[in-house]
């Protein structure tokens, strides 16, 4: 390995070298130490000074201060020279001096030199060109020799006060370069254009041009034919002229000089680069490094409760309680354990550039109740209080991808609810903002919680993927650490933006801006109730003052107590009046007297046919004995849009009860149905179909694709209610048996429900089982719930079609 180190460092050498040697120029590297070490030099370098590289090194063991110790002058000079720039911090420095030659003979040179970053030892790096200019100064010496005598292009120029340049005289090689017609002055358009080019170092330079001192700067110009030229110009004054200064210019041409310097500057830049690149690729190492460890703990973590829950519960079959609560512990941490799998999927498919957003009806009513339904086991097993509010909302039903919006909105409120201490505060605000489009409405979505906050050294890391804040207090929350990164991406996809605010011990604030499509026919204006007159009685001010702007809004007369003791007073009030209320809307949760208390006392003061209904956020399943036994007569969960008040109104106090699917058997909501069932997986088969038999349905079975459409083919007209289609499967899978199936010469083929069951959860999926003929999509593993309400949606549309 060092042999083949050593190798390509010789060729990376003497390609080096073999560059520096085409530029005819001498270039040496030099380390800035007391010595003024050479560690490189080109062969024009020991040409210049006559000895060769090998007499080089022997004599002087490539230390110039040994080189110059004849000549302690000129090498004090050169070391002032170099002191100087290092101190004000220039970039390098040209000088001219004198060399001795292997001869014995001095020259004039002009060194100059560029400091680099690169360090050898510790020690900075300095580039150096060095021209012979002995003809030069010789020539200015002697005083003998005409300008066409001098190396470059010399000319003489007037200084106005303005800046205005007279060329006085020039030499051969400077009308051969710019054009005879440089005479002309501003009126020549190349000295117009050079003038023009090298302004600013002119303007940068006006006080020592008018002062009569010395200028010395390099510049880029063109010639008579258009061709450009870098050159070094030297301008001294020489005299003055109608009180204005005269100056003697030479002009180098150091085009290779230059161009070797901006070669020298790119080479820099790109080795920054990769060092930053380098660096960057390191630390997303790490963090991959880091991700990985995290996961295999938080993996291994649901995997040894599901495994060690297993166990317990086959030890404990006749202790139904004991089974239960193993089985239920199960599910949990089988729900977390897909949470975490889900995560990595969906960052692998946002990274790739494959996420895709589907365009679906949305209703937000039905959102956040859902939304709600996941959160209230995390928000119950920490006592937290959470509270949603509505602000303007006025478009409930929209268009937009639901699976990807209610993760944008779990993400945020899960992370709330882990780094929130128990019986802390959560708050969901959604606003419709007033400067919505006529088919777009704009929401913004705050999540605000009196948590633990976060660290600002991790704030500006919060979205990146792979990375957690390393805090104590966090350490112990599981989670795949990519919740944060797929809610910032699916956000962008949504032409959204994300913002967060956080103080350490004071909480967090995520605010969430989405513009959504709106359904414009179905999102039409509730019904209007104006002779009905409603109770309202919350402690939440916000909350109370939002459900009676909702009521106004449909026409209800409303009262608004903001506790229990004065709902029992302004029920007085209008018994006293004469006054009936046609329902109450009651808080669960309000300080001093309860929900329940308040109900209890208002049932001797009001009619018993007025409906009392509860209003909250907690789970009614939690409550509806106790809220039963005090004479509540209904719930509604939180939030309360327009229409959930509005649906609340209709059953509740018209009694317009909507039918429901078998409503005489909640139990068995399949009775009578006849599913296929086409899985080539056993053990999922035997799961689908004992949930489904359970519900009541009568469930037939295919092992693929091929045999689902067999069975489907040969069954009698309208046999199959419903067809569950896995998609991977053997023989033939389950997009071209649904299109097999549709293809089928017979009405109810066309007709039938097919919903996708299957692994494949991305967009792109959903959007293959449409493209089949599927009229849904369920993702494994399944959950019941989900297929259940999924199956009575397809078997309703059916009926209507």
């Amino acid at each position: 390995m060092n042999t083949i180190s050593a190798q390509a460092v010789q060729r990376q050498n003497q390609d080096y070298t073999l560059l520096m040697n085409m530029l005819h120029v001498s270039v040496s590297k030099h380390l800035l130490d007391e010595h003024f070490t050479l560690i490189w030099a080109n062969d024009f370098y020991y040409d210049l000074i006559g000895y060769s590289q090998t007499e080089y090194e022997a004599l002087y063991h490539n230390r110039p201060d040994l080189y110059y110790a004849e000549n302690l002058t000129d090498w004090q000079a050169i070391q002032r020279v170099v002191v100087d720039a290092i101190t004000a911090g220039k970039p390098g420095y040209t000088t001219v001096t004198r060399m001795r030659r292997k001869s014995g003979e001095y020259v004039w040179v002009q060194l100059a030199a560029t400091f680099v970053e690169e360090r050898i030892d510790g020690v900075q790096v300095a580039y150096t060109v060095m021209n012979n200019i002995d003809e030069v100064m010789q020539m200015r010496a002697e005083q003998s020799v005409t300008y066409d005598n001098l190396p470059g292009f010399v000319a003489k120029y007037q200084v106005g006060r303005q800046l205005q340049l007279k060329l006085l005289d020039a030499n051969r090689k400077f009308l051969e370069f710019f054009g005879d017609d440089s005479w002309k002055n501003e009126e020549y358009i190349v000295f117009a254009r050079n003038v023009e080019r090298n302004s600013e170092q002119l303007e940068s330079n006006r006080e020592r041009l008018l002062s009569g001192l010395p200028v010395h700067f390099t510049a880029q110009m063109s010639d008579q034919y258009g061709n450009d030229a870098w050159l070094q110009i030297n301008a001294e004054q020489i005299g003055v002229k109608d009180g204005e200064p005269v100056y003697l210019v030479i002009y180098l041409d150091v085009t290779d000089e230059t161009e070797l310097r901006q070669m020298q500057t790119r080479l820099e830049q790109q080795a920054a680069e990769l060092k930053a690149a380098l660096e960057t690729a390191r630390q997303a190492s790490r963090a991959k490094s880091d991700f990985l460890s995290n996961m295999s703990h938080d993996i291994r973590t649901p995997m040894n409760a599901i495994m060690g829950m297993t166990d317990l519960a086959v030890r404990h079959l006749h202790d139904e309680g004991k089974l239960r609560d193993c089985l239920r512990k199960i599910a949990l941490s089988s729900e977390h354990l897909l949470g975490l799998i889900n995560d990595v999927l969906d960052m692998s498919r946002i990274e790739s550039g494959k996420m895709t957003l589907t365009g679906e009806p949305v209703t937000l009513p039905e959102t956040l109740e859902n939304i709600v339904a996941i959160m209230q086991p995390m928000l119950k097993a920490k006592r937290q209080k959470f509270a949603i509010h509505l602000h303007h909302v006025r478009h409930e039903r929209l268009c937009s991808d639901p699976l990807r919006l209610r993760q944008i909105f779990i993400n945020i409120l899960s992370n709330a609810s882990k780094f929130t201490p128990e019986a802390g505060e959560i708050t969901f605000v959604i606003e419709e903002l007033p400067e919505s489009g006529p088919d777009y409405a704009d929401y913004r979505f705050t999540f605000q919680d009196t948590g633990i906050g976060i660290r600002p050294e991790f704030l500006s890391k919060l979205f990146e993927p792979f990375s957690r804040q390393a805090d104590s207090r966090v350490d112990k929350t599981e989670g795949s650490g990519l919740g944060m990164a797929i809610t910032r991406r699916l956000v962008d996809l949504m032409n959204g933006t994300i913002a967060v605010e956080s103080q350490i011990g004071q909480g967090t604030t995520f605010t969430v801006t989405l513009p959504l499509q709106i359904q414009i026919e179905a999102d039409k204006t509730p019904v209007h109730f104006p002779d009905l007159r409603v109770l309202v009685v919350d402690d939440d001010t916000i909350m109370g003052e939002t459900m009676t702007a909702s009521l106004m809004q449909l026409g209800v007369r409303v009262t608004l107590a903001t506790g229990g003791l004065e709902a029992l007073t302004l029920a007085d009030q209008a018994k006293s009046q004469g006054v009936q209320f046609d329902a109450v809307f009651l808080d669960w949760k309000m300080p001093g007297m309860d929900g329940p208390e308040t109900a209890r006392r208002l049932r001797r003061r009001i009619s018993g046919t007025t409906p009392i209904l509860i209003v909250s956020a907690y789970d009614w399943s939690d409550i509806e004995e106790e809220a039963t036994q005090a004479g509540i007569d209904g719930f509604i969960s939180k939030p309360l849009f327009a229409s959930t008040l509005c649906r609340a109104l209709q059953i509740y106090v018209l009694k317009d009860t909507p039918n429901k699917l078998n409503d005489e058997q909640p139990n068995r909501i399949f009775a009578g149905r006849r599913f296929l069932l086409v899985e080539d997986n056993a053990l999922n088969r035997e799961i689908a179909v004992e949930l489904l038999e359970q519900d009541g349905a009568e469930v037939e079975i295919a092992e693929n694709g091929m045999e689902g459409i067999w069975k489907m083919k040969h069954a009698a007209d309208r046999w199959y209610d419903l067809i569950l289609m896995d998609i991977q499967m053997p023989v033939m899978n389950g997009y071209d048996a649904a299109r097999r199936i549709r293809e089928l010469p017979r009405d109810d083929a066309r007709q039938i429900p097919i919903l996708a069951l299957t692994a494949d959860a991305f967009a792109e999926d959903i959007q293959l089982a449409r493209d089949a003929g599927m009229n849904g999509h369920l993702a494994k593993p399944l959950n019941m719930n989900a297929l259940r309400k999924e199956i009575q949606r397809q078997l309703i549309t059916a009926v209507h079609k």
